[in-house]
């Protein structure tokens, strides 16, 4: 709930994008299990959904985390974010490449959220 005095940004709705982180491309020995095309999705601001019966890396995964607050938002087009969108996993001898794209847009009540 928000009162009078409440700064105005904590007032009304905001957008975030939905997104996919997709593996792209394995240039080295898979040993993780995942495969070409194997993917999960952020969605509803902060719900991550792996299809069933799949599984994602946790090392991979650390390693796309913290791009995906600033992906999900609008960028300006000459931020480099807004332009790259792809994540390497940290591990070199498996050179798991994945993307990250935008697969929809809400609209978010900022009152619902912390």
């Amino acid at each position: 709930m928000t009162t009078p005095t409440d700064p105005p940004e904590t007032k009304g709705t905001f957008a975030l994008h939905d997104l996919r982180v997709t593996v792209a491309a394995i240039e080295g020995r898979a040993v993780c299990g995942l495969r070409v095309g194997d993917f999960f999705e952020l969605t509803e601001s902060s719900r991550v959904r792996i299809p069933a019966g799949r599984h994602f890396c946790l090392y991979a995964l650390a390693a796309v985390l913290s791009l995906l607050p600033a992906k999900q938002r609008a960028l300006d087009g000459a931020d480099w974010l807004a332009r790259d969108n792809l994540v390497a996993c940290p591990d070199p001898e498996e050179r798991l490449i994945m993307r990250i794209e935008r697969i929809g847009r809400r609209e978010l009540r900022t009152e619902d959220l912390t």
